[in-house]
């Protein structure tokens, strides 16, 4: 397929007329349009078509309503006859009033291209450019980021569902590539135990009868993966998505004891970052964060944040649900690195903020990273022997305690995780004499203090950055990071964020791309037509609180 111009950006005459007159007022899609102009060209995704073969719908204005779609909550038939019957639509693409549009269809399919090309990206960037060009959003200027859990697409299974459904998805696989030999080869219980879903099944309660399943199953996908990698069996078998599923499910869940399939107990199973929920969304994990489990995924949203701004999203990062908030402060300084939209001071919570982070904002790309660091929680924390009270001489490489003694050992090493530190050690001869071993030390045998210290540059952003938070002025300056929590939640309820749409990781990656440009479009509305921010919520009893 190959890509049709969407012709010179103007609209056209009549359109305009009409438009005007059937909105006097105006509506987002038309102010859009006067105040941003054309958002995204054709030529901007010139590398998802060819050359050859049937012209496609423009690209650049199917980009436009994939955004307008999410900002309206519209399915694709709806999208599609958006475009074919409204003005304001019509107007906002610079079409002729007698203009068709396309098929529904259409959208998937140009869905399917910008995830395959990853231009995912392209549909926020089109809106930020657009509103930089117009000095909505500038670099230099504040912003905030915060995360919330996105469920999978798929139904949310137990484990013994899982191994149920994977076995059938397999054998539904095989006996439509190969059903002769999965006809001549099935068992004949097969048909009675798999051909239905696994939530229409009644499963045993009695925890017996439930183990006793549990092994029937794993006797019967093991089965079926020696037939389909005997020599005998057809190759195409062995080629089989749903195969090679069946294979990972079975080696997390069930190993071989004296030749006979077991299941694997809770600390014989794989971590959560490798370890599969569903057999159709492979890419899902589970997730939790304080007291929310899921499946699925989990996404980061970065917006501006200065005050008589507009506030926009500048960017989105999609992520599977194992990957913590500590790790992520890089790749979404990098993401704004990209686009020259790097925040003077960037505003998160607790699970973003660590001393690395802290040091590797500011010398990577000049950004003051602020968050509450987490407290200490080394057994000597809160007496008068904390690691605080060591006096610390680096140029020196040397520790004294606050009883005046030095430490004989510095060396330098690495956590479980694979960061540096340094390993700071006292000599026996001196902490055995000591009358406060005892209490210096955590173990009743310890001859010595042992320390763990952080990177010199770390050690002394974590110090300082705590000194700062215990001020007044910080934790005034610090209430600007909740306001995130309201973009949240215009995600959530706007677009329903927390729900992915699609099955795998580039598909929701896409839809959460297509929701930050829908938020910032409907943002740019209000601010245009200077709609105010909604009141913070508070119950009739908060509302009464005195104000001590």
């Amino acid at each position: 397929m190959s890509m049709r111009s969407g012709g010179s950006g103007e609209i056209p005459v009549e359109t305009v007329r009409v438009a005007r007159a059937a909105f006097p007022k105006g509506s987002l899609a038309i102010r859009v349009r006067d105040e941003l102009g054309v958002m995204f060209q054709d030529g901007d995704f010139a590398a998802l078509f060819g050359v050859r073969g049937r012209p496609a719908w423009s690209p650049g204005r199917l980009a436009l309503v994939l955004v307008l779609q999410f900002v309206e909550g519209l399915t694709d038939r709806q999208a599609a006859e958006a475009v074919r019957a409204r003005i304001d639509w019509k107007y906002a693409l610079g079409l002729e009033l007698t203009d068709t549009g396309f098929d529904y269809s259409v959208l998937s399919e140009f869905r399917d291209r910008l995830v395959g090309a990853d231009g995912g990206r392209e549909l926020l960037d089109g809106v930020l450019s657009a509103a930089r060009r117009h000095g909505l959003i500038t670099a230099g200027a504040s912003a905030r980021t915060d995360s919330t859990h996105v469920l999978s697409a798929v139904r949310e299974i137990n484990q013994l569902e899982l191994v149920t459904e994977t076995l059938r998805a397999a054998l539904n696989a095989a006996a439509r590539v190969e059903p002769g030999w999965v006809g001549e080869n099935a068992r004949a219980d097969w048909f009675k135990h798999y051909a239905t879903r696994a939530e229409e099944s009644r499963f045993p309660k009695a925890r017996v009868q439930r183990d006793q399943v549990y092994r029937r199953i794993g006797d019967d996908g093991t089965l079926l993966l020696r037939m389909a990698w005997a020599d005998d069996a057809p190759p195409r078998l062995r080629s089989l998505p749903e195969l090679e599923v069946l294979r990972q499910v079975w080696v997390q869940h069930f190993h071989l004891i004296d030749g006979e399939v077991a299941r694997r107990g809770p600390k014989d199973r794989p971590p959560g970052a490798t370890r599969l929920v569903s057999p159709y969304d492979t890419e899902a994990r589970g997730g939790a964060k304080g007291e929310v489990r899921w499946d699925g995924y989990k996404v980061h949203v970065t917006e501006t944040c200065d005050p008589d701004t507009v506030h926009l999203i500048t960017n989105v990062s999609t992520t599977v649900a194992t990957v913590t908030d500590a790790q992520m402060a890089a790749v979404v300084h990098a993401g704004l690195a990209e686009r020259d939209l790097l925040p003077g001071e960037h505003w998160v919570d607790t699970g973003y903020a660590n001393a690395g982070a802290v040091v590797a904002a500011r010398r990577d790309h000049g950004v003051a990273l602020h968050g509450p660091m987490r407290p200490t929680t080394a057994p000597h924390a809160r007496t008068a022997y904390a690691q605080e009270a060591f006096a610390i001489d680096w140029d020196n490489q040397r520790v004294t305690c606050p009883s005046g003694v030095a430490s004989t050992q510095w060396h330098q090493r690495r956590s479980k995780t694979g960061h540096p530190t340094v390993r700071v050690r006292f000599s026996p001869a001196d902490c055995r004499s000591c009358p406060a071993l005892r209490e210096c030390v955590n173990s009743p045998r310890a001859e010595r203090r042992e320390i763990n210290l952080r990177p010199r540059e770390e050690y002394e952003a974590l110090q300082h950055a705590r000194a700062l938070q215990q001020g007044d002025e910080w934790k005034a300056r610090y209430k600007i990071r909740a306001g995130v929590e309201g973009t949240i939640s215009q995600g959530v309820r706007a677009c329903d964020l927390r729900r992915s749409r699609y099955r795998g990781m580039a598909k929701t990656s896409l839809q959460h791309q297509l929701t930050g440009a829908a938020i910032n479009l409907i943002r740019i509305d209000a601010w245009l037509t200077g709609t105010l921010h909604a009141r913070t919520r508070a119950s009739h009893l908060t509302a009464l609180r005195p104000a001590a």
